[in-house]
């Protein structure tokens, strides 16, 4: 290339002088390797290319014995000058929220998923369990059950867990083949283990995966336990292996699929109710885990018109076929396609579980008999009727009394609660977001007199059988119900319109703002502070009547003092309109780099003249809630 090429070059191609430069730099400067990486770091935060707590990483991963097997990718990245993606999976470490370690997955990083932030859990898992028996004089042998869904790289980080806790003095039940989460609770309870890992990234993007983690209960972890594990984990220095397959051979590894399989289709056989069977059901499974646990359930209940749709049918974790690639049963969009199979096919009911099978959306016509309009019902609504359901299954068998109870969480409708006392039972509702206080309230109540648990992001459980939501069982109790409402000549949304008649309408809706990176944590903590301190006077020309923060544990009148608040302890604060019923709730995901606010409207049954006016007047209040909260986030 002549002198005048090159010089033209450089002027249209700055990205070429910035590696030009870059490869330099490496060959000329009078130091030694390790010494031109450092620099190079340094140079890129001084030209803010580079967040300093990233850099700070990155060189304790270039300089620790324990990180060696990552130095030459990292050493790639440096020399390409991949700074925004070093800075994207070393600017913090990665941690354990209410749905466990979970994030985008990277070769190296301690912000990504990758065989060092899943060995790291592993590891830490191990070792605070082993202490904790240890602690406790128990002789016991150790076991651990593993499961894993269809995402890329769930099998390989499955059995990196493996033989991470058989090197540790574990023995391990692995499910061998794709299967849901609450199969893996169920495993830990069936196989009497110690703990449990489940590795899956439940709804998120193809490019996410994840590890859940297991108590003995065969719920996710909770205190003191969450807190122990994660202080082992950050404390990981080597990560013993050994050998999967030797393993395997040894006996230390256990594949126990089909006994799991059969026993945990009995447990849920136990919780159906006979009645009615003559509906058209299409399922989807998201590209999921769903298919073998569905089908199997709703055929052994006598559900014989079932079709899996078959554009999402095959495993696959790309989820190529849905909106997105987003394998999420909240979006309504991923209902467009089965439900024009649904109106082809004259279908009574749509369900779709996320790829784990722990959560079930739905869609069904709005009238009986009319199969030409449809609508898919929120996670709420979709409690509702299952909460009601089971309650009045019960009552009807006469095995309902007032001992026993339902649970839900602080960001579900209160429709649920109002449902529990019609049919004089109790509602827990006092809890934090995650399906992991559901399962460990019922433990601390006694699950002899558990009847139902919901919580608003599409979870849904009965049963004892385990300690997490089930898609599955969700399915059977949806097609039972359905089926029992169309034999009454109604379709689903008839049947929750007559239930908004009865205990008053309920209308929720949920917004996200997401905020990645560091930046976004920033935005988030100023977000929470905002809120605290100066938080908005009204909400839909509504003032604010309270504020309530399970941080600070207060409850805070307007214009007055700060007062105790009795509740569970976390990041969570609302807002109380002074119209009652009204109310807003503002949460940073514990799984996902985003901001969650919840908003709730209601009206009693006396103030139902016209149920399709009511339904319009909630929404247009939503929809103002909404405007406002977006309006107070954005000055932030």
């Amino acid at each position: 290339m002549g002198i005048i090429q090159l010089y033209i070059s450089f002027l249209d191609n700055p990205r070429f002088i910035e590696n030009t430069l870059h490869a330099l730099c490496f060959k000329t400067l009078d130091l030694s390797p390790m010494e031109n990486y450092s620099q190079a770091i340094d140079n890129a935060i001084s030209a803010r290319n580079l967040s300093s707590s990233a850099g700070s990483h990155i060189k304790a991963w270039l300089s620790e014995p324990r990180y060696s097997d990552y130095v030459p990718a990292i050493q790639d990245l440096i020399e390409a000058g991949k700074w925004q993606e070093l800075d994207d999976v070393f600017w913090t470490v990665i941690p354990f929220g209410t749905g466990g370690r979970r994030g985008r997955m990277y070769p190296v990083g301690c912000n990504a998923i990758n065989d060092r932030t899943v060995g790291e859990s592993a590891q830490g898992l191990a070792t605070y369990v082993r202490q904790y028996h240890q602690k406790n004089d128990s002789a016991e042998q150790l076991a651990c059950g593993i499961a894993y869904d269809t995402r890329h790289q769930s099998r390989h980080f499955a059995e990196l867990c493996a033989s991470i806790m058989v090197a540790n003095g574990f023995k391990v039940y692995f499910l061998d083949d794709y299967r849901s989460t609450p199969e893996l609770s169920f495993l830990v309870r069936h196989k009497q283990c110690q703990c449990g890992i489940m590795v899956t990234a439940s709804h998120n993007p193809p490019s996410d995966n994840a590890v859940k983690v297991y108590w003995s209960t065969g719920g996710q972890l909770v205190p003191p336990h969450d807190n122990g594990c994660i202080a082992e984990v950050e404390k990981v220095d080597a990560i013993e292996t050994v050998d999967f397959s030797q393993a395997l051979s040894a006996g230390n590894v256990v594949f126990c699929r089909e006994e799991v399989d059969r026993e945990f289709l009995e447990c849920h056989l136990k919780v159906s109710t006979p009645g009615p069977r003559n509906i058209r059901v299409i399922y989807s499974p998201l590209h999921g885990v769903g298919e073998f646990n569905v089908l199997s359930l709703l055929t052994a209940t006598g559900f014989e018109d079932v079709e899996v749709f078959d554009l999402h049918r095959t495993p696959d974790g790309d989820f190529p076929n849905v909106p997105g690639n987003v394998s999420n049963p909240e979006n309504k969009a991923v209902f467009d396609k089965i439900i024009e199979r649904g109106i082809e096919t004259s279908a009574d009911v749509i369900l779709a579980t996320d790829p784990d099978c722990d959560r079930l959306g739905v869609a069904a016509p709005l009238e009986h008999g009319d199969y030409s309009s449809w609508s898919t019902f929120s996670g709420n609504q979709i409690g509702v009727m299952l909460a009601d359901y089971v309650l009045d299954r019960q009552q009807n068998a006469g095995e309902l009394s007032a001992n026993h109870y339902v649970v839900t969480t602080l960001v579900t409708t209160g429709m649920i609660s109002k449902i529990c006392q019609s049919y004089g039972v109790h509602c827990y509702d006092n809890n934090l977001v995650g399906f992991k206080w559901i399962g460990d309230m019922m433990d601390r109540k006694g699950p002899e007199n558990f009847v139902f648990g919901t919580e608003e992001s599409h979870g849904y459980l009965v049963g004892e059988y385990a300690r997490d939501k089930d898609g599955a069982v969700a399915c059977m109790l949806m097609s039972e119900l359905t089926a029992l409402v169309g034999s009454r000549n109604k379709s689903l949304h008839e049947h929750l319109d007559g239930l908004y008649q009865k205990h008053g309408y309920h209308a929720e809706n949920l917004m996200t703002i997401q905020m990645e990176g560091s930046d976004g944590m920033k935005r988030m903590e100023a977000l929470m502070t905002a809120f605290r301190e100066s938080p908005p006077t009204e909400l839909g020309g509504i003032k604010t009547l309270a504020i309530r923060d399970y941080l600070e544990q207060t409850r805070t009148i307007t214009g007055k003092a700060p007062q105790p608040l009795q509740g569970p302890t976390g990041n969570l604060i609302f807002l109380d309109l002074e119209e009652d019923g009204n109310y807003v709730a503002v949460r940073p995901s514990g799984t996902e780099p985003k901001v969650k606010f919840y908003m709730f409207t209601r009206y009693k049954p006396a103030d139902l003249e016209e149920l399709n006016r009511t339904r319009q007047s909630a929404a247009d209040r939503l929809v103002l809630f909404e405007k406002d909260l977006r309006n107070f986030a954005n000055k932030v």
